[in-house]
């Protein structure tokens, strides 16, 4: 699953974090990306804190940019199993808010899976020079990878949609924003191979909670060896079949 929350904001202009958990909830993802995590108007509980808490998983937070006095702003990647080698990787440019992606390596049930969550920025050319680096990134990785996030980018013939899809061949195509009424694809979910992407759907729901709507997906990996029974009760699912929210 993953979903832009708007600093908990929603179409009434309120903060509101518990309408964002009560969705996450809902949904029981076993990995989640969220971006705009914003603690800066100093919430207590932070959100960052109350986020890891409703997950109680495995996580790794991106803070992209730090408040004043206190409090921070940024984005996070919850995992229900281990993460390994997370990293978080530089992808700002000159001039323009710093931006970044979250990489990890996730020891699910089914095998490693790798996956990325970042937030791009809204300029063309900024996106063209992120996509570029994060396209560098996927070459690196071995096996199957999800990347996953709030890519800013509203054509489909963009520079994430350019430098990606050569990689990753299998992507969602849900309208997310604005909230409201969706017309633009800013929140994606690219795999591979083609495969691991199963059913996708974006929840509506998610219109009160914040302007962007979460994309959730599927994901079927094959082979694997098969969870002990704690692990089945965890994950609540056959142990081959991953399910994914992106936000």
């Amino acid at each position: 699953m993953t979903w832009n929350i708007h600093g908990g904001i929603g179409r009434d202009g309120r903060y509101d974090l518990e309408r964002v958990i009560a969705l996450i909830r809902r949904h029981r993802p076993d990995l989640l990306a969220v971006q705009e995590i914003d603690s800066r108007p100093k919430h207590r509980p932070t959100p960052f804190q109350a986020l890891k808490e409703v997950f109680a998983g495995h996580d790794m937070v991106a803070e992209t940019m730090q408040g004043a006095e206190e409090g921070a702003y940024g984005h996070m990647l919850f995992s229900r199993w281990p993460m390994r080698d997370a990293a978080i990787h530089d992808l700002s440019v000159e001039r323009r808010e710093p931006r970044s992606a979250i990489l990890a390596r996730i020891e699910t049930p089914a095998g490693t899976l790798g996956v990325m969550a970042t937030h791009l920025g809204l300029r063309w050319r900024e996106r063209q020079r992120q996509a570029r680096r994060l396209a560098a990134l996927v070459r690196a990785q071995e096996g199957p990878l999800v990347v996953m996030g709030d890519f800013n980018d509203w054509s489909w013939r963009g520079p994430v949609w350019r430098a990606l899809s050569p990689l990753l061949p299998a992507r969602t195509a849900h309208r997310s924003f604005p909230a409201h009424f969706p017309l633009l694809r800013l929140d994606e979910i690219f795999c591979r191979p083609a495969g691991l992407l199963g059913r996708s759907w974006r929840d509506r729901d998610g219109a009160a909670a914040s302007d962007h709507l979460p994309v959730l997906a599927e994901l079927h990996m094959a082979g694997g060896d098969r969870a002990t029974p704690a692990e089945e009760a965890l994950a609540d699912q056959r142990p081959s079949d991953v399910r994914l929210a992106v936000g």
